[in-house]
């Protein structure tokens, strides 16, 4: 049972990246993107990890991150917005926050959140 939904995540994973194209086919003028994100989570060791995406022109466009949280449904951090309009607006930094709504069992909806830094270099 479990190796069969394995396979309908992962094809699922597939069709969605195919859907969200290339980076270079969807922001022809951006040469690379950077995200630094530091996940924070409620108790007593607020900060999870610290993670650093690099986005090149053949990387997916897809800028949702999946919770970290074991057990999270529904949950992530989707960036897709924010870089699309920095982009529009041509703007090279931002910062911001987002907090996670997904859902666990024994846990607020308000579990985890992330602050992100995002750098596009243009061409």
């Amino acid at each position: 049972m479990k190796r069969n939904e394995h396979a309908l995540r992962m094809e699922l994973k597939k069709q969605t990246n195919l859907a969200a194209g290339l980076v270079s086919d969807r922001f022809p003028a951006v040469s690379d993107i950077v995200i630094n994100m530091k996940y924070y989570r409620k108790g007593a060791n607020p900060v999870l990890m610290l993670r650093t995406l690099n986005i090149v022109p053949a990387s997916y466009a897809i800028f949702k991150m999946d919770c970290m949280i074991r057990g999270c449904d529904g949950g992530g951090f989707d960036l897709t917005s924010v870089v699309a309009d920095m982009i529009k607006t041509h703007k090279k930094v931002k910062k911001g926050a987002i907090v996670c709504h997904g859902n666990i069992d024994e846990r607020a909806s308000d579990h985890a959140s992330i602050e992100y830094e995002t750098v596009i270099h243009y061409k």
